[in-house]
């Protein structure tokens, strides 16, 4: 019977195989982003060949994020990270940066905690196209919706969608598949239900003007922000004119698209966009209704979605 010490000995060897070794690290000095640190740095082969465990450390977990689709399925040692190589003293050394992925994560999270607001059912929020049923009343709506996760995820520009139909016809989850899809290749996002904002900006007026600032910037800045249901608030000149009117300008100024959901026309929504409510009394003002228009129709693709209630299927 063989002793385990013998038999662990015997195992080590062939870990560490000084061949095998040589074998691989000369595939791995010629892998072509070992051949780009070395030219662009100028560092000598000497110090590479020092850092074996190093050097396939990086081209492993560089070659890991070329094929990664997710975050969560991340197989790097450090889950969101990729490493660089730096020379230090005749060895190479390995530092770590945060992936697109990561930092997207990090962005959303930090929206999330500013802005409150989601209010949206727990179906609605895990949406995937997979699950949506397909029917001629949405079929439109899919396929625009299908162009612009396509175009949004190879950087291309697009415009945002207006979908807009009866109550239950699915407007929100299709919304919400573009967002989980878009997820998934590392793109950030925002859904807001335009009832529950409106309430949660008048409390951050009330508490902390600070506050209303930041969730401004939040809604300004995200890369793919829907507005679940607009035209159901209860409306005021400063929701209309303090937030509104600034964030659309200013995400149509940078040309971030916006995706909105609505039981309303875009004309039916100018219409409501021109009344405010001062004192309980409608105010008619068309001039500043048809000025946010102009940052809603231009930068959108209406499309009707039309189907039964499901909500009630």
């Amino acid at each position: 019977m063989k002793k385990a010490g013998n038999v662990i000995s015997s195992k080590m060897k062939e870990r560490i195989d000084p061949s095998k070794i040589e074998k691989q690290l000369s595939t791995l000095l010629k892998h072509p982003l070992v051949v780009k640190y070395m030219v662009e740095n100028d560092v000598p082969q000497s110090s590479l060949k020092n850092s074996y465990s190093q050097l396939s450390q990086f081209v492993q977990e560089n070659e890991n994020c070329k094929h990664c689709f997710s975050l969560n399925a991340c197989p790097n040692l450090i889950k969101g990270h990729y490493p660089s190589l730096r020379e230090y003293g005749g060895y190479v050394e390995l530092a770590m940066h945060e992936c697109s992925k990561l930092k997207a994560k990090k962005e959303e999270e930090w929206r999330k905690s500013l802005i409150q607001c989601h209010d949206i059912s727990l179906d609605v929020q895990k949406a995937t196209f997979e699950a949506i049923e397909l029917d001629s009343g949405r079929a439109k709506a899919l396929d625009v919706a299908l162009e612009f996760c396509l175009k949004v995820a190879n950087g291309q520009p697009t415009k945002g969608i207006y979908l807009w139909g009866p109550f239950g016809t699915g407007k929100s989850y299709i919304a919400s598949a573009i967002l989980n899809t878009l997820a998934e290749h590392g793109i950030s996002s925002l859904m807001v239900h335009m009832s529950a904002l409106a309430s949660e900006m008048r409390d951050a007026v009330a508490n902390n003007k600070a506050s209303v600032n930041s969730k401004l910037e939040a809604l300004s800045s995200v890369p793919i922000l829907v507005m679940d249901d607009i035209g159901v608030e209860n409306l005021t000149p400063w929701l209309r004119d303090g937030v509104l009117s600034v964030v659309l300008h200013s995400r149509a100024s940078n040309q971030l698209p916006t995706i909105y959901t609505s039981n309303l026309t875009l004309d039916e929504l100018e219409e409501w966009l021109c009344y405010t409510q001062v004192n309980g009394y409608d105010q008619h003002e068309p001039l500043k209704g048809k000025r946010i228009m102009e940052r809603i129709r231009p930068y959108v693709i209406p499309v009707e979605v039309k189907g039964r209630n499901r909500r009630y299927s």
